[in-house]
């Protein structure tokens, strides 16, 4: 396969603007008008009236070491939404090509294809909310460049089948990218390593759930070298602040804490789960590879709004695609589990 062959010409043909750090981060820095003095920030934040680096070189060898892959297939965005984005404009030409997306999925994915006017294709989910890998092949034609699978899926909390995956990976001539934000809650080594042996393969990661660190907006990419290239070639200049590559660095250097709040919320996660489907009034639970829970009601609105009331947020998700009836509950610290269910009970 030639990747080159799904980008679009445009892309190809970029002339990236090229930003001052891209040519020297070290020495006396007059190039850049930059404040020269310092930060009106204490000394904490040292050195962030200098642009960050566009390389993003210490993240790319941190995060490389800690899942043990090379620097080169590594790309870091704003969130995973800024790779969503990006993915779609280098691959996709507007009011041309299309997308497929299998819901019901996370809805970012059509949301970006439509700022982008790509048409979205939707080939649904099975009955237990896996990949119906012939009526995916079925709607390829040679306009669709992209598929986006999440994996364990938001909202359906399950993994997907890894070799129906790699089979479409290895079967079509496209990219497939594959969420991977909910993988530390499924204690799955998820698909990572394949990047290496599929160069049309895009496995995304966060650091907003497991690590706990939604707040600080980074997501990353691992991808062949060939698109970690042209991921750089379009990316905005300085995407990834100082601020967010510090608090990168520091979160690697203590996986164990990490490891620590997946086990708590796998923990709470069961006994949420099993408090659940107790219940007589709650018609379905999903099994759950996440960091989240999703149940089916008869009232969905009327519950939902019935813990707004009570300061208990939740999402609803009955109006997704083949997801009627469905509340979507993060799995919180035990006092808050305790609260939810306590006023769950009292609504239903």
């Amino acid at each position: 396969m030639n990747i080159k062959d799904l980008v679009r010409k445009n892309i190809l043909d970029l002339k990236p603007y090229t930003s001052a750090r891209q040519s020297h981060n070290e020495g006396i820095l007059l190039d850049a008008n930059e404040n020269c003095f310092g930060t009106v920030l204490n000394e904490d934040y040292f050195g962030v009236n200098r642009y960050p680096d566009p390389y993003q070189k210490a993240m790319r060898e941190g995060v490389a070491k800690l899942h043990n892959i090379p620097v080169e297939n590594l790309f870091f965005g704003v969130g995973s939404d800024e790779i969503i984005d990006l993915t779609i404009r280098i691959f996709c030409r507007p009011s041309l090509d299309k997308v497929i997306v299998c819901e019901p999925t996370y809805g970012m994915y059509k949301v970006a294809c439509d700022i982008n006017d790509v048409e979205v294709v939707n080939v649904p989910l099975t009955n237990n909310f896996n990949i119906d890998i012939d009526a995916v092949k079925k709607k390829v034609d040679d306009k669709t460049k992209l598929i986006f699978l999440c994996s364990p899926n938001n909202p359906t909390s399950n993994l997907l089948d890894k070799n129906k995956i790699l089979d479409l990976t290895k079967s079509l001539n496209l990219i497939v990218v594959v969420d991977e934000a909910y993988i530390d809650f499924a204690k799955d080594e998820g698909l990572i390593r394949y990047v290496l042996e599929y160069p049309n393969l895009i496995i995304m990661r966060t650091f907003s759930k497991a690590w706990g660190m939604a707040g600080v907006r980074c997501g990353f990419c691992v991808a062949s070298k060939e698109i970690i290239d042209i991921f750089f070639k379009i990316k905005l200049p300085y995407n990834i602040s100082k601020l967010t590559s510090e608090a990168v660095l520091k979160a690697i250097q203590n996986v164990k804490k990490r490891d620590e709040y997946v086990n708590m919320i796998i923990k709470e996660r069961e006994r949420v789960s099993l408090a659940l489907k107790a219940n007589k009034k709650i018609l379905n639970v999903l099994p759950s590879d996440a960091n989240f829970i999703s149940f089916k009601v008869e009232n969905p609105k009327e519950v939902y709004n019935y813990l707004e009331n009570h300061k208990i947020i939740i999402r609803d998700r009955s109006n997704q695609y083949n997801f009627s009836g469905y509340l979507r509950v993060t799995v919180g610290t035990p006092e808050e589990n305790n609260l939810f269910l306590q006023k769950l009970n009292e609504i239903l």
